[in-house]
């Protein structure tokens, strides 16, 4: 008789609790730095936190994956009551998290840490439909080897208000940044073989962008209807989360459940206030 299976994954999953407790997956925080301040991620730094820094001082935080040690500890209560267990990971080409996973997990048997090569709630999705396949009764050996398959189907991108924070943390050029808030630019960006890269640049006003991205980005796609996440950085207002949703209903009638998340601090402190992505499962 097969051992039951317990899904984890770290925070950059971006679940929201309630969908943490509905789906029963467990997750390890990053670590948030700031100077000689070490906070956790979504524990004791928020978005609204990074905003109000990087208002202050123009600093913003770096990040750093759990310890090889950390990840022992989180492993560990979870072997000892018998449980095998599922780990994914954000890509392994933006942090070390898969990597000192792959370090604790040799350590102990059971455990299958997985390279998701996504983020945000791209890794979301694979953690909804790892457990369901836990509760369809697979081991944790085939769950993981499934979501391997799964990750080339998960569709990751986003719509940036600000590049800002992108040149403050060096992932693009002060000229860059000046060029695209000067001609009202908004560039999308997506995630291609486990990194992020600019697919496209729109522009004008970003309520009407997040609307046209959304119909472009879904316009032609199989798409799983079981979720869809709409990720922001900020969080929404009533009449824009209506705006959203109303948006991806038509591009997708026959989505079940639309869910409204927030990117952690992980993604924020890269992407900046405004940020918008549609997270979906192509079939």
């Amino acid at each position: 008789m097969s051992k039951p299976v317990c899904i984890t994954a770290d925070s950059t999953c971006d679940l929201t609790q309630e969908l943490l407790e509905r789906f029963q997956v467990k997750t390890i925080p990053l670590h948030i730095l700031l100077g000689e301040e070490n906070y956790l991620d979504g524990v004791d730094f928020t978005q609204e936190m990074i905003f109000a820094r990087y208002a202050e001082d123009k600093v913003l935080p770096r990040t750093a994956a759990a310890s090889p040690q950390e990840f022992i500890q989180f492993f560990t209560p979870l072997v000892e009551a018998g449980y095998e267990v599922v780990f994914l990971s954000i890509s392994s080409g933006l942090s070390g998290s898969y990597q000192n996973a792959v370090i604790a997990a040799q350590e102990m048997p059971g455990v299958y840490p997985v390279d998701t090569l996504q983020l945000t709630t791209g890794m979301g999705h694979m953690a909804l439909a790892a457990s369901r396949m836990r509760d369809e009764g697979m081991d944790a050996a085939s769950i993981a080897a499934a979501m391997k398959e799964m990750s080339a189907k998960v569709n990751v991108s986003f719509v940036i208000d600000t590049l800002e924070y992108m040149w403050k943390g060096g992932r693009c050029t002060g000229v860059a940044a000046f060029g695209a808030n000067l001609l009202n630019l908004k560039p999308c960006i997506e995630m291609r073989n486990g990194k992020l890269e600019v697919c496209k640049k729109y522009r004008g006003n970003i309520e009407k962008v997040y609307e046209k991205y959304i119909a472009e980005r879904l316009k032609g796609k199989q798409v799983d209807p079981s979720y869809i996440f709409i990720t922001t950085s900020s969080a929404p207002t009533p009449e824009q989360a209506e705006r959203l949703e109303s948006a991806v209903r038509k591009a997708v009638p026959e989505v079940k459940e639309i869910f409204f998340t927030r990117t952690g601090c992980t993604v924020t402190s890269h992407c900046g206030p405004g940020t918008m992505g549609v997270l979906f499962v192509e079939i």
